[in-house]
Order: structure tokens, then sequence, then C-alpha cells
């Protein structure tokens, strides 16, 4: 290796190590999180949810549409928080009104935020790409008093978005909701065996019907998120894949909260890691698969650790 080769890597190392890029991490998490819980949701609730991408593209350009014509972020965000519950309410229609396979209904959905929100962008503003036309609204930093003075510490965890506190919060609410709640038993029982549920007076349809609509309000806060807090407008494809990613977090976490937090940080370290290497020679587009390379071995590696579990069962 060269003195300049060595010298790049010292400077890469460096900056991996450094305060702003752990306060990176945070915010990249973020919105993987929010799609990591969501799937979480739906899976204990015995539904295979992959509308993530979808409702979050939807939520996104929402936030911005709305907060533009209010001229308020929050009224935006809560918008696109209820334009994502919405969302599951529509693809638990879906699937139990017209008895559409729920992979299926997921496509469509996921289909209709990649193109529908394109479509909505270039109507009202006349271009396809991004609504720099529009004067959205971007959703306030948040500097926790107690914290910020800290050494350290302060600069990695104070001085976030809003909605990233919401995230790493909703962690906690969501567990508590599925493991000490009425309605967190229900949403197991019918993802468990929904017919046992039903025995017992359970109502199916309702209850996967709420967990569907909880996981598009999950999702929503990450659209929210990704147009009015990691950025200030929205942008085709916005989402890059996010949602995917939660849902694989989701999968490797045991679809439990908590260990979907810890799986979505790893992949939030992957996408900053792909940022910090953008500062040395190497092809952009190399840089920029990194977060889903990481995500195929995290998958594959989670695939054979189960196999081999079953095998010694």
């Amino acid at each position: 290796m060269s003195a300049k080769e060595d010298a790049t890597l010292n400077n890469v190392l460096d900056l991996i190590l450094s305060v702003p890029f752990m306060f990176s991490v945070l915010r990249l998490t973020t919105p993987i999180l929010l799609a990591t819980l969501s799937s979480i949701v739906s899976e204990r609730a015995g539904i295979g949810n992959i509308t993530m991408e979808g409702t979050m593209l939807i939520s996104a350009f929402t936030g911005v549409v709305v907060s533009t014509y209010t001229k308020s972020a929050w009224i935006g965000f809560f918008a696109a928080v209820i334009v994502g519950g919405a969302v599951g309410y529509l693809l638990s229609y879906i699937i139990f009104k017209f008895k559409v396979n729920d992979i299926l209904a997921g496509i469509s959905i996921n289909l209709l935020g990649s193109g529908g929100t394109v479509f909505f962008l270039f109507a009202l503003t006349g271009v396809r790409g991004i609504s720099t036309a529009l004067s959205s609204k971007t959703m306030p930093s948040v500097e926790i008093i107690l914290i910020k003075n800290i050494p350290i510490l302060g600069d990695i965890i104070s001085g976030h978005n809003i909605i990233t506190y919401m995230a790493f919060i909703a962690v906690f609410a969501t567990w508590y909701l599925l493991f000490r709640t009425p309605l967190g038993l229900r949403i197991r029982a019918v993802g468990e065996n929904s017919d046992a549920a039903k025995s017992v007076g359970i109502n199916v349809y309702k209850t996967k019907s709420i967990a569907l609509i909880i996981a598009g309000v999950l999702s929503g806060m990450g659209g929210a998120y990704m147009s009015m807090g990691y950025v200030s407008w929205f942008a085709k494809n916005i989402t890059a894949g996010r949602g995917w990613i939660g849902i694989a977090a989701a999968a490797m976490s045991g679809q439990h909260p908590v260990l979907g937090m810890i799986a979505s940080v790893f992949f939030g370290i992957a996408d900053a890691t792909a940022n910090a290497l953008q500062t040395i020679n190497l092809p952009s587009q190399l840089v920029l698969m990194m977060p889903y390379v990481v995500t195929l071995i995290a998958m594959c590696i989670y695939a054979y650790i189960g196999k081999k579990k079953k095998k010694a069962i």
C-alpha cells in the first residue's frame, strides 16, 4: 500500500470514528427503523405487508404538499401520518374485502406510490423529478437540555430532527403495545392462529385492519421524515429502498421491536459508511450500492443461521 493510499485509509477511519459520523448514523437509521417497526406490527398480525416503500413515498409527498399550502410543518406531518394510516386501511380493505393476495396487494400500492407521486408532482409543479418549486416546511430539530452539554454524547444524541426521537420512542411504544396491552395480545393471537383467535371471539378482520393502520402510521412517519427532516423536499423514489431494508431488518430481528432497532442501527451504520466512503476515490456506483449489498449479505447470514437451528432441532 502506497503512502497516499495509507493516508486516505487513515482519513476514512478517522471519519468513521468521528462524532459527525455517529450523528449521521442516527439520522440515517430513522426511516429504516420506522419501516422496521411497521413490518413487525404487520407480521405479528400474520400479514405479509411489503408496502413500506410505497407508503413512505405517498406520505413523503403528502407532507411536502400539505405543509406548502398550509405553511405549517406540523400540519404537513400529521397529514403524512394520517395518509400513511389510510394506506394501511386501503391495504386491509383490498386483502380482506376483495380477497387479494397480500403480496400482490402490496406490489400494487408500491407501484401507486412510485408512479402516483411523480404524476401528482408533475401535475402540481410541471416537474417530474423534485419538488423545489414548492415552498415546503421542515420539522424542527430538538436540543435535549440535560444531554446537549455533555461532551461527545451531547453532540451525538442532541440536535436531531424531532421525528428521529419519535422513531426511537416508537420502539418502546410498539413493544408495549404488542406485549403489554389487550390489543397487542389480539394482534399476536390472530397472527399465530387466526382460527383459534376467532373461536374465542376475536374479530380477526378488525384486529388485522387495526394492525395494518398502525403499520401505515409508522411508515407514514418514516415518509414524513424523508421529505421534512432528512431533506426539505420530495424527489422521485426519495426513499431509495429504505422500506425494503426495513423489512429485512424486521425479519432479522425475529419480529421484536427492540431487536429491530438494533438491526436498523446496523443498516444505518452501513448507510453512513457508504456516505463516508464517497470521500475517497471509489466509483460512486460502488459506494451507493453498499447498503443494499450489506442487506443481502445480512439476510443470507440470517437465513443460514436459521437453517442450522432447524437442523439442530
